[in-house]
């Protein structure tokens, strides 16, 4: 009686989401992608730091921080050779930081205005320069990234860094703004609250109050002198979040203030609207689109800096709270990109579903998360509460843009897999991570230390253990032990994250070789849920196949149970397959040790699967 009513609410769900679509643009995008496209996202100040002290608050000198330079030829080649086309620098922009740098050039920042000893690297203090503590030399740090940026490219890498467009610094002050342009905040009227062609929204007449400590909550972790609750900013600005207060609270983005793309307080939009079917254009109308349009100055501002950065050799940007911003500035923005560099990959946060479409059609967005669907949906299927049905109408719903939706397990904003409040053991997501990569021809991302298992056990100040620190400086133990001295070969790495580098290292190669991958995908979990006895919703089953290959993909997300079904493939499959009624070999693509028979008779198959806890098979008909 459950497993029915489980089915007719399956079946539901699958039609809600069928005439959700329909409301929205229809047409898919075009998937010219020859390959899979892999990130491999990595938090650039912790990768190469092997210092292992990891004292809570702990400066620069206690604690270390890796360097531009600790990305070498050999650390990029392995990487690599997990199966990546992409890596993603996180925290590359010169962001607010507690570290003295004066005899640089640069101002010091208020503890008070700063999350962590290390700042958070979503507070850009210059978009024209980057972080000095990754720097062995601060006064070349730019030069020093360049560096990195022609060694990943000779690795055969992409490169992507971050572009924050919803907020800035509280106390940003470029040094190195191009003459071409102007640092944000220069030509505001800070009289007004708000006028088209300010970058920053104000409280006029009032002066900026540091937030209320709360919880026993002090700045850098101790009393300091230059932690005093006092911070000059007259007048005060809006908060990053929106916030309106001079004096914002402790869990509003206080370190941030927000950018005005031309909407006034009210919602009034200072720019001219898309039309409808603005949806279906190409890059190339869309910037003709702009071309004689007014044009707030911050859109212009974040244009110059994606264009400097294009400049620089860097592919791509990753946006940071992208729905944050107007979709008609995207519009603007990534066209203009996309006449640079027509292949840019352009991945953005937006965490509404009812938003996907806009900012990918208007916005002329590559890549969004997939966030709110299919990570929250697998994420509570890994922790035992959450049933495999629910994959198979996310992929419906999302038909249309399925290859624009970016998977992935773990990034920095989320929990490790081997942390307690997520699953409490790495090898949890290890089916997960083949529906992840698998069942779409989207981009598969992955966050570096997630394929030896991380757990984030450490309190390194600001941040809080499950996630790995942001904010901190600090080392990542299992990455400490990949890195080895700095010889980056898994030297000093257990058995146990060993062998799950090894997993990770044969399916993401496979997602990127497989032509299947980027071929047709068909649910074949709806049918043995209705017709396949001991088949269960803790298994997952879809097909996928090319003109040369056909694939089987059985997933068992239980960690305690072994199952045994004769799975079912439909007659709708076996006749786009065109077999005919015998016996075909099909052969596990991950480890090529057990292999399988699919009987074809009537025009219907069935495969004898046993599948052991946590255990994934990708058969490939021979």
């Amino acid at each position: 009686m459950i497993k029915n009513i489980l089915l007719i609410s399956l079946g539901i769900l699958l039609t809600s989401c069928a005439q959700n679509k329909s409301n929205h643009i229809k047409e898919p995008m075009q998937n010219t992608d020859p390959k899979k496209k892999v990130v491999y996202h990595v938090f650039s100040r912790l990768f190469g730091n092997t210092n292992t002290t990891n004292k809570p608050w702990g400066t620069i000198e206690e604690n270390g921080v890796g360097k531009f330079e600790d990305f070498t030829a050999k650390a990029l080649s392995e990487i690599k050779e997990l199966g990546v086309t992409h890596i993603w620098y996180t925290g590359v922009p010169h962001h607010a930081v507690i570290t003295d740098y004066t005899q640089y050039g640069i101002s010091n920042d208020d503890p008070d205005v700063v999350k962590g000893r290390a700042g958070s690297p979503y507070a850009v203090k210059d978009y024209y320069q980057v972080d000095p503590d990754m720097a062995v030399n601060p006064a070349n740090r730019l030069e020093e990234f360049d560096a990195l940026i022609n060694r990943t490219h000779q690795a055969g890498l992409k490169v992507i860094i971050d572009i924050v467009p919803n907020h800035v610094a509280r106390k940003y002050e470029s040094l190195n703004t191009p003459e071409y342009t102007v640092p944000f905040g220069a030509n505001d009227d800070t009289s007004v609250a708000y006028a088209k062609n300010n970058n920053f929204y104000y409280i006029p007449g009032t002066d900026f109050k540091v937030p209320q400590w709360e919880n026993g909550y002090v700045p850098l972790g101790e009393k300091s002198a230059s932690a005093d609750a006092q911070f000059t900013e007259s007048p005060a600005k809006w908060t990053g979040n929106g916030a309106r207060d001079a004096q914002p609270a402790q869990n509003d983005w206080y370190e941030t203030v927000k950018i005005n793309y031309g909407v006034s307080p009210e919602g009034h939009k200072d720019f001219a609207s898309l039309p409808e079917d603005a949806g279906h254009w190409d890059h190339q109308k869309h910037f003709n689109f702009w071309k004689d349009k007014g044009i707030p100055a911050s859109w212009k501002q974040f244009k110059e800096i994606a264009l400097f950065w294009l400049s620089k050799g860097v592919d791509g940007f990753r946006y940071d709270m992208a729905e944050m911003v107007p979709v008609e500035f995207w519009s603007y923005m990534n066209a203009a990109i996309k006449m640079e560099r027509p292949d840019a990959f352009l991945m953005a946060e937006v965490y509404n579903p009812q938003l996907y479409r806009e900012y990918i059609f208007k916005g002329k967005m590559d890549y969004l998360y997939d966030k709110v669907e299919l990570y929250d949906t697998i994420k509570h299927v890994m922790q035992g509460h959450g049933s495999t049905d629910h994959f198979a109408p996310i992929l419906k719903y999302q038909e249309d843009i399925e290859h624009n939706m970016l998977h992935f397990l773990e990034n920095h904003d989320e929990q490790r897999i081997a942390s307690d409040a997520f699953a409490g053991d790495a090898a949890k997501g290890k089916p997960a991570m083949v529906v992840s990569a698998l069942i779409s021809t989207a981009p598969t991302m992955i966050y570096f230390g997630q394929e030896l298992g991380e757990p984030a056990l450490e309190d390194l100040g600001f941040g809080d253990p499950t996630r790995t620190s942001i904010f901190d400086y600090g080392s990542v133990p299992s990455v400490v032990r990949w890195v080895n001295d700095k010889n980056f070969d898994g030297g000093q790495s257990t058995p146990e994250e060993k062998e799950l580098r090894d997993f990770y290292k044969r399916l993401l190669n496979f997602s990127l070789e497989n032509s299947a991958i980027m071929g047709e995908y068909a649910d074949i979990q709806w049918h043995n849920r209705q017709h396949t006895e001991w088949y269960n919703d803790r298994v997952h089953s879809f097909v996928r196949w090319s003109d040369t290959d056909k694939l089987i993909i059985v997933t068992n997300f239980d960690a305690k149970d072994t199952f045994g079904f004769e799975l079912q493939i439909p007659q709708d499959i076996i006749k786009q397959w065109n077999l005919n009624d015998g016996t075909y070999k099909a052969t596990d693509q991950l480890y090529n040790e057990e292999q399988a028979t699919l009987q074809v008779q009537n025009q219907a198959g069935t495969m004898r699967v046993d599948i052991k806890p946590l255990q994934s098979f990708v058969f490939k008909l021979e």
